[in-house]
């Protein structure tokens, strides 16, 4: 019987439906519950072929455990090695590279030493700090935020250079980003599972938490919903993300990304509204089992298939003889429907 586990913390709503309809599935030699784990021995296999992990980001044990889990070829929903790398900031360079649209956005060096570190540490660091160049680049108003962090924690929003500094000398010892503000007239929070499946959810982010989400949003122009899509799909297939949420937030028909490292994604039944509920706790129970199918893969024992995932191996010759192959102009082609599954608000 192969397991599929889901890791979880304080959530109530997301785990158990989740559980439920992988199980409801009634499917020969997989069965879905609740991750138990102890002491871990690194001479043993976990017992499961699958782990949601929605958790891990705050519980150190769990990540650690989770990467050990991926050394024996556990499916890991998403990949531990990879969401340990990344930052905000990396994602906005990315983002950027691949022609998604993104703010001026800049990293700033630690208001006050991180622990262990004095100012000779910071030998290296440039000073005075160009204040004057990087306040024209960004703009006001703008976000100073962690370079690593999530639930608008540390997030300040400021409108001028007074504003900041006040907000800057709070930041204790986090890196942090100055990102400017999108002066929005939409913005969408959208879930991508699997690198495939899209469903775009008006967000308003200047409301209360659990107003949030627009149960009764406006109409849409399609052609601004196709772009969202095509550039959430774009981030989450670069980032190599099984499940995500990307947000953008619109300006003059221009959908900015603000938010796309969110590798465990709100999926709360009062926060999220039903309808996107029983989609997400969907899309996951299939992305699960579909991995459990062929799970566990072979060992992975090089950082870059780790890196990749552990079922997903890299062949370095076969990716450069890919990258060096023409690609096909498929902008004026329909998305093959077995490929690419969007849920798309009104439009």
């Amino acid at each position: 019987m192969k397991k599929i586990g889901v890791l979880f913390g304080m959530e109530n709503t997301f785990p158990g439906a989740l559980v439920e309809r992988i199980n409801s599935m009634n499917l020969d030699g997989i069965s879905a519950e609740f991750v138990e784990v102890g002491a871990v021995r690194l001479d043993r296999p976990p017992a499961y072929a699958v782990i949601v992990d929605r958790i891990s980001h705050d519980i150190p044990f769990y990540r650690a455990f989770l990467k050990h889990a991926a050394l024996y070829g556990t499916a890991i929903i998403n990949n531990p090695f990879w969401w340990s790398a990344d930052d905000k900031f990396f994602n906005y360079t990315l983002a950027a590279k691949l022609g998604v649209a993104v703010p001026p956005t800049v990293i700033l060096p630690h208001k006050h030493f991180p622990e262990g570190t004095t100012e000779r540490s910071m030998r290296n660091l440039e000073y005075p700090l160009k204040w004057d160049a990087v306040f024209e680049y960004v703009g006001f108003p703008a976000f100073l935020k962690p370079v690593d962090g999530g639930g608008w924690r540390d997030v300040h929003h400021v409108h001028n250079r007074e504003e900041f500094f006040r907000a800057y000398d709070q930041s204790r010892d986090l890196c942090m980003t100055l990102q400017g503000a999108v002066n929005f007239n939409e913005y969408f929070r959208c879930y991508v599972v699997g690198q495939k499946k899209v469903r775009i959810m008006p967000y308003d982010p200047r409301l209360p938490h659990h107003e949030r989400y627009l149960q009764n949003p406006p109409a849409y122009n399609k052609k601004l919903l196709r772009r969202v899509e095509k550039d959430a799909l774009t981030l989450c297939a670069a980032l190599g993300y099984d499940l995500n949420t990307v947000e953008f937030a619109v300006e003059n028909g221009v959908p900015f990304a603000i938010d796309f490292m969110n590798p465990a994604p709100d999926a709360d039944l009062h926060s999220v509204g039903k309808e996107s509920f029983d989609w997400i706790v969907q899309a996951v129970a299939d992305l699960a089992v579909k991995k459990a199918k062929t799970a566990p893969g072979a060992s992975a024992l090089h950082a870059l298939d780790l890196l990749a995932g552990a079922s997903k191996k890299v062949d370095k010759k076969k990716a450069a003889k890919e990258a060096s192959k023409p690609k096909k102009d498929k902008s004026a082609q329909p998305e093959d429907a077995e490929q690419v599954e969007s849920t798309q608000p009104n439009s």
